[in-house]
């Protein structure tokens, strides 16, 4: 029985327990107006909510999605549970509706939506993908339409023909500028950032864009330089013996780079769509990291409330990303183009999205830990399909659809 999504918050806290009933109070303190429109609700924190059970389940499957990237087709590499597919997120005050494909393609008809970031980014816009082919074809009974891919792999272009709708994914690991040639005292050959400056190539392409969901996050624990001012300032994973102190750690450039890039495409003068800013992706690796042993092997339904292990690295991750993310809006003109889509805490409770050891379909694999109690490698970081992250996208919808209509009745 799946539990009721009409109690009070008194009633949610006692059954913070249930297998069937997660509650979450969000972090971020918001504004709740509770007025709708058109059936829906027009405000509402969409991030303070629970995890529900829903018998229903996912909108496509592993089979019916040509597209998903391997190692994400957790089902196709013999995971043998699939409950994590079933869980759904439920605001306090409002709902939010299953992903409607016929409305988004209304919705951004002659229009495109840019996902902007690394894999994770890529994740999400497959999860699109699958959504918006599959749901249109077994949910609504549409004709059958394969979007054509007009791509490469810095930025693949998926189109609709009939509505129009592009769906691009854009490349761009940092979201700032990235250089290899020597600087001072770091050698060519190592990645430079330049925090106060935007990616050329992304900022290239904005103007041809409606709608951007931009990302990133987790490139800043790989090696890289950190510059300002075209001084170096800090470093992750290389800082030379004898160098002078680092003022800029990976967590502080994460923070920085947010607010240039964000910054940059709020002054675009040719760019005046929506930018949906998607918060830092938690990871669930546990007992170590990526490559010093970390596990989510058997995880397979949300965290309850009190059972979730705060992650400080996500924690202060997200703490700098908003805090770039406010950085911006404070020198933006039309701080409404602007929306962060704060999933950060909501998915901490999700341990159980993760491919963990099903990366790939070699029967052989070892999925269990060996003798000496180690796990074998796992991804952690990235989520399977269909899963939780196709949940980013019902609230990626909703916020285009508060910011499409809530405008034409405004303007109307």
């Amino acid at each position: 029985m799946v539990a009721c999504c009409c109690l009070s918050l008194e009633s949610r806290i006692m059954r913070s327990f249930s297998p069937l009933y997660y509650g979450i109070k969000s972090l971020q303190a918001r504004g709740d107006s509770d007025f709708h429109f058109d059936g829906y609700s027009l405000g509402c924190d969409l991030y303070n909510g629970k995890w529900f059970y829903d018998p229903q389940g996912p909108s496509y499957t592993n089979n019916s999605c040509p597209i998903i990237t391997q190692m994400q087709n957790c089902q196709g590499n013999g995971r043998p549970d699939k409950e994590y597919e079933n869980w759904r997120w439920k605001p306090s005050k409002c709902d939010l509706p299953r992903f409607d494909a016929k409305k988004f393609l209304e919705l951004m008809r002659g229009k495109t939506l840019a996902f902007i970031g690394d894999s994770v980014a890529r994740n999400q816009m497959e999860s699109m993908l699958c959504l918006l082919w599959q749901a249109s074809i077994y949910t609504l009974k549409l004709p059958v339409e394969v979007p054509q891919n007009r791509g490469n792999k810095r930025m693949q272009r998926w189109h609709f023909v009939s509505t129009s709708v592009m769906i691009v994914r854009l490349w761009s690991s940092w979201l700032v500028r990235e250089t290899t040639e020597k600087i001072d005292f770091a050698p060519e050959g190592v990645t430079k950032l330049h925090l106060d400056a935007p990616d050329d190539k992304l900022m290239e392409f904005i103007p041809n864009f409606d709608v951007i969901v931009i990302s990133s996050g987790h490139w800043f624990a790989k090696q890289s330089v950190y510059v300002l001012n075209n001084e170096i300032v800090g470093g992750q994973l290389w800082w030379p013996n004898g160098s002078p102190p680092m003022k800029v750690n990976n967590v502080d450039a994460f923070g920085i780079s947010v607010g240039t890039i964000l910054s940059a495409i709020l002054a675009h003068p040719n760019y005046t769509g929506l930018t949906i800013v998607r918060s830092f992706s938690p990871d669930h690796y546990e007992g170590g990291a990526w490559n010093t042993g970390g596990s989510c092997t058997g995880k397979e339904k949300p965290l309850a409330i009190g059972e979730l292990v705060e992650n400080g690295f996500t924690n202060i991750m997200h703490e700098k990303q908003v805090s770039g993310f406010e950085h911006a809006v404070k020198k933006a003109t039309n701080k409404s183009k602007l929306q962060l889509m704060d999933i950060t805490e909501v998915f901490s409770y999700r341990h159980d999205g993760h491919p963990g050891p099903y990366r790939n379909p070699d029967p052989n694999k070892i999925t269990k830990r060996g003798p000496d109690g180690k796990p074998p490698p796992q991804d952690c970081l990235h989520w399977c399909m269909p899963g939780p992250i196709d949940t980013w996208n019902e609230l990626v919808l909703e916020i285009i659809r508060r910011d499409f209509e809530g405008n034409r009745n405004s303007s109307s």
